[in-house]
């Protein structure tokens, strides 16, 4: 078993994998600029009572679900009336989740359960975002898939199998595509390790937090094995599609289609993570609100992980 990690741990990870995220100042000048202009001109983020004292300001509003919407299967009180006022005003609406675990009927009928009415257009996985960009490998003819326990080779549309403890079927894969770390242990992670060793071949991966939110602490995700892997494996071919990567973001552009040349600072960006949420939104010139009650510094003083990670927020709202 893995060791259960602390807020401070999951930051502490977050900056040691700083490089690899976008933004990063060692980054080219084309790739961060938007970002580095931004924390460049706002030291001090401004501080709302909630999302209606801001609901003026923005036209789109994307909301991240673990630690805005919901704390696992729990949702969180007051963000379905939020919802529905910000529908009520006109604003357009999306939800973007690095939760990988679901097929997208799936995320349809988990939002539902939580008692949100978000239209199918509104909702945006990493998973089904990444399954869009597959076929950019052409030299993968067969993908061993880390998927949760329901999962079967039907539920992609390439050639696939489902990777369990055997450790020759990790082997006779060309590729590997991460969805889920439910059920994932040490001893799959070793075994996934000495097959890339072995034999280098793509790991694509669906959800690129390393932690998320549950009523019990935080869950370990597949970006912390990922990461993991490209800490033994330095020369990797590691591909991520989540927040903060930027297919997730190119997608949003394309569903407003004829919105998308709105000024992109109008586009508000609600999540509970300074390295994920915040970071991919001002990345991409959105406005970035952090909402700091219910997830991962649920009872922590945001100003020190700020100071320290000199990744500011825009805005921050204790729940929206």
């Amino acid at each position: 078993m893995y060791p259960a990690l602390s807020t401070q741990d999951a930051f502490a990870r977050y900056e040691a994998i700083r490089a690899r995220l976008p933004g990063y100042i060692g980054q080219d000048a084309s790739s961060s600029s938007s970002y580095n202009q931004r924390q460049s001109q706002a030291e001090k983020y401004i501080e709302a009572p909630n999302l209606g004292a801001l609901a003026d300001k923005f036209d789109v509003f994307v909301f991240d679900a673990f630690g805005v919407l919901n704390v696992g299967e729990t949702p969180i009180p007051g963000a379905r009336e939020r919802i529905d006022a910000l529908r009520d005003m006109g604003k357009t609406l999306f939800v973007l989740t690095n939760a990988a675990s679901f097929t997208f009927p799936q995320t349809i009928e988990k939002f539902q359960k939580l008692g949100f009415d978000f239209r199918p257009e509104e909702l945006i996985s990493s998973r089904a975002v990444c399954e869009m960009h597959l076929d950019d490998y052409a030299d993968v003819g067969h993908w061993g898939v880390i998927g949760p326990e329901d999962y079967h080779a039907g539920q992609l549309t390439l050639p696939n199998s489902a990777l369990g403890i055997d450790g020759a079927d990790y082997d006779r894969v060309d590729g590997f595509l991460f969805l889920s770390s439910a059920g994932w242990s040490r001893m799959k992670q070793t075994m996934l390790l000495h097959s890339l060793a072995a034999n280098p071949r793509p790991v694509v991966v669906a959800n690129p937090d390393l932690v998320a939110p549950r009523e019990d602490g935080l869950s370990l995700e597949p970006g912390y094995f990922a990461h993991d892997l490209q800490d033994a494996l330095p020369n990797l071919s590691l591909k991520f599609h989540g927040k903060p990567y930027g297919s997730v973001y190119d997608h949003i552009h394309e569903r407003l289609g004829d919105k998308n040349n709105a000024d992109p600072s109008r586009i508000a960006m609600l999540g509970d993570t300074l390295h994920t949420d915040i970071l991919g939104a001002q990345a991409c010139g959105w406005t970035g609100i952090l909402v700091t009650d219910h997830g991962l510094f649920k009872g922590h003083d945001i100003n020190d992980y700020i100071a320290s990670s000199g990744i500011k927020p825009d805005y921050l709202i204790p729940s929206i």
